[in-house]
């Protein structure tokens, strides 16, 4: 190999890309017990991100059918198994802060930090959906959506998908790239240190609870879509809603890299009432984003980059962003495949600004790899090196740390 090719696959081993926590249905078994297909027909490299088989499979609303048997009569296509799921998580998170009173100082145990279960496939013809359901402190149901799906013709389709997400946001509704733009498609297990979308929500006090509708016109090509949303998950009565907007464009590849780029913009004021009278939220945000999956040689690589800036508050406070000056961050994560569909490695890399004005730098870099015993068993690992401005380290908590590590087990079935 020449010493060109050398410096390139040095610098394309960026980050470890632990496999996330996926909040997402398309990134489950669940799917491939309907379709009868492996993991690898929908996902690049590991979950969740999404090949263009997978996003079509998406786009169509989970309906698509394979050799699972279905139950057929007049406006009836019922699969004959309900498909589920179990994904959990267990995690070891420590920083190297000196404060004891901070778990993460310490080492924290975290487990399960997720366990699931997700149901989700068939409705009908063009109809599907996906139920999560939380079994860690009890069964609660924690995200569900059903989409409607209208084919226009063999590659254009027009979607609406009511949706209803504790933790996801609006993107929620409908998403396929795997740059953060929604939490669970994000390169790392480091989500807001490697994803600019995720360091701006990470702000939101709400927790991104989100319920909405997403409205999304979808071709081979791209796709864009408007989603009025309220803040929350639970039974508000909306008296006013917030809009986002997402768009993307998908390219034919690209010297045989699977390409996209997109936007998104989040606005408005979503005004609710639980009973104790309105409360009022305003966001105002928006975000760049791209993404290339291929191959370098023999080797899977994915790149991802973010951009995103959150306005900064004044007489209403932007709940992506409470400080006055604008929060931004730029973000870049690759994973390199040195034993395809079992081990990679990468890094990340985040330049940011907390918005409190002055010297407000919050940046991170980001190292790490997985390893994959099966195709739905993953140990991964981050380790994340912090630096800040002086104002954005005087408002950091007394005794806190510089470095983060974060050891996870994943598994799916």
């Amino acid at each position: 190999m020449s010493v060109r090719k050398n410096i390139l696959l040095a610098a394309s081993c960026i980050g470890i890309m632990a496999v996330t926590a996926p909040k997402e249905g398309a990134a489950v078994p669940a799917y491939a017990r309907q379709v009868g297909m492996s993991c690898t027909a929908c996902h690049f490299q590991r979950y969740p991100q999404l090949t263009p088989f997978g996003r079509a499979f998406k786009s169509n609303g989970y309906s698509q059918k394979g050799k699972q048997f279905t139950i057929e009569d007049t406006n009836l296509s019922l699969p004959t198994t309900l498909n589920a799921s179990l994904v959990s998580k267990f995690r070891f998170q420590k920083t190297n802060g000196t404060d004891n009173a901070d778990p993460l100082n310490m080492g924290e145990l975290q487990v399960p930090d997720e366990a699931i279960l997700y149901l989700g496939g068939r409705v009908g013809k063009n109809i599907g959906f996906q139920a999560e359901i939380s079994l860690a402190g009890g069964a609660n149901l924690t995200g569900f959506k059903m989409p409607f799906v209208f084919p226009v013709d063999k590659d254009y389709t027009v979607s609406v998908i009511p949706f209803i997400t504790d933790a996801q946001g609006p993107a929620y509704g409908f998403e396929l790239l795997s740059t953060g733009a929604v939490e669970y498609a994000r390169p790392f297990e480091h989500l807001d240190e490697t994803s600019a979308q995720q360091y701006l929500r990470s702000q939101d006090p709400n927790g991104n609870a989100a319920t909405g509708l997403a409205l999304v016109a979808f071709h081979k090509y791209g796709y864009l879509s408007y989603t009025p949303y309220v803040v929350g998950f639970t039974s508000a009565a909306p008296r006013q809603f917030m809009s986002y907007v997402r768009g993307v464009v998908i390219p034919d590849k690209i010297h045989n890299f699977d390409v996209a780029a997109g936007f998104q913009l989040w606005k408005g004021d979503s005004k609710t009432d639980t009973g104790a009278g309105p409360v009022l939220n305003t966001i105002d945000a928006w975000a760049l984003d791209a993404q290339a999956q291929g191959k370098y040689g023999d080797y899977p690589l994915g790149v991802y980059l973010s951009y995103g800036s959150a306005a900064g508050s004044g007489t209403s406070v932007n709940i992506y962003n409470s400080e006055p000056n604008s929060r931004k961050a730029f973000a870049i994560a690759t994973e390199l495949g040195l034993v395809p569909s079992k081990f990679s490695v990468g890094l990340g890399y985040r330049i940011a600004n907390s918005g409190l004005g002055g010297s407000d730098s919050e940046n991170a870099f980001t190292l790490g790899g997985n390893y994959h015993v099966a195709k739905n068993v993953t140990f991964q690992l981050n380790h994340s090196f912090y630096s800040y401005g002086a104002d954005a380290k005087a408002a950091l908590a007394p005794g806190s740390g510089d470095q983060k590590t974060t050891f996870v087990m994943f598994s799916a079935f």
